[in-house]
């Protein structure tokens, strides 16, 4: 028979890797941040088991929309540069932006936050940063979960996910189907590389040799400043014309080409004109530095472009100007045509 090694002094939670006083403080740094985006659907307190959230009354039948999504990597740049307070609203902007292409707008968020080791300020630098996305959006922060797991994550490394709920009426609801030959793409610029392509970015700023602090080349903002820009929502600059859009496309990992094919029917191709801009300083220093090849460059990264929109001529206009007046450049890029469903990059060497 087996023997027992017993320990020679009692074990503990904490002794484990799991601080329970560290969670509990950390719950109470956030009670004020997730309090601060209740709208008016929220029911409940914080704390509970579960959040709670009406239905809006004056919907007739609406469609409840979700999706799930990460930052990847940008969380690295946010461990390296000690500056935790924007990973969190990217993480809601980014999930806003893809319910909103079905003409959805977000009515709750949760959030998962998992470390190897919870440090109470961290917490509450995330937090802070996904209230300020659920105060941008009018979503409420209905609840999440914080987990410490010693042995699976590496301190001072954690990860983040966020989960969204939002809603649509049946009959408005966008997408391929409502695509037309002859539609316009309109082009709504990204506020820099989002939340997609970190992990061959950080990888030629590493061979690039700069440090973070150090001003980003041909940018009077820092190599920091310039990776962290918090990710674009699109809601506030769209939503007064949704009702002239067809479909949307939100330009995340895969570039235009990995996700502008998502919004055709499998008749139609979207043609992209890419001489109608001009991508942003950040692309062309990360493309040069990396001798990264043109296509490469277009399925790694947005290269200025966040939101691709799909009308007719007359709200394609619509679309445009209103954006442009609310701050956000616009432009026409390309038009939809017959074809298999394809996205045709054509023109230049941008």
């Amino acid at each position: 028979m087996s023997k027992i090694n017993k320990p020679s002094a009692p074990l503990s939670y904490r002794g484990a890797g799991v601080d329970i006083d560290a969670a509990d403080d950390a719950k109470h740094r956030i009670a004020k941040l997730v309090e601060s985006t209740y709208t008016p659907g929220t029911r409940g307190v914080f704390g509970g088991f579960g959040g709670m959230f009406r239905m809006p009354e004056h919907l007739t039948r609406p469609l409840l929309v979700s999706s799930a999504d990460g930052v990847g990597t940008k969380i690295k740049v946010a461990i390296e540069t000690g500056r935790h307070d924007t990973v969190g609203h990217d993480l809601v902007n980014h999930c806003v932006n893809d319910i909103l292409v079905q003409g959805a707008e977000p009515l709750f968020f949760l959030d998962y936050v998992a470390f190897g080791a919870l440090v109470p300020a961290t917490v509450e630098a995330v937090v802070a940063g996904v209230a300020a996305g659920c105060r941008e959006n009018g979503c409420a922060l209905m609840g999440g979960e914080t987990a410490e797991m010693p042995g699976l994550y590496t301190p001072p490394d954690y990860d983040l996910a966020g989960f969204i709920v939002g809603c649509v009426e049946e009959d408005r609801v966008l997408g391929a189907g409502l695509v037309r030959e002859g539609d316009v793409l309109v082009g709504l610029a990204s506020s820099g590389l989002h939340t997609n392509g970190f992990s061959l970015a950080r990888q030629i700023v590493e061979r690039m040799g700069i440090a973070y602090d150090d001003p980003f080349p041909g940018s009077r903002e820092s190599v920091a400043d310039t990776l962290l820009a918090v990710h674009r929502s699109y809601l506030g600059v769209l939503r007064p014309v949704l009702g002239d859009v067809h479909a949307m496309a939100h330009i995340t990992g895969g570039g235009l080409p990995g996700n502008l094919n998502r919004a055709l029917p499998p008749a139609l191709d979207a043609v992209v004109e890419t001489s109608t801009w001009e991508p942003p300083n950040l692309f062309r220093v990360l493309a040069d530095a990396g001798k990264v090849a043109r296509d490469e460059m277009f399925r790694a990264f947005n290269m200025g472009v966040g939101m691709v929109v799909i009308s007719d001529t007359a709200g394609a206009d619509r679309v445009r100007e209103h954006a442009t007046a609310r701050g956000v450049p616009a432009w026409t890029m390309g038009v939809v045509t017959k074809g298999s469903g394809r996205v045709i990059l054509n023109g230049g060497t941008n």
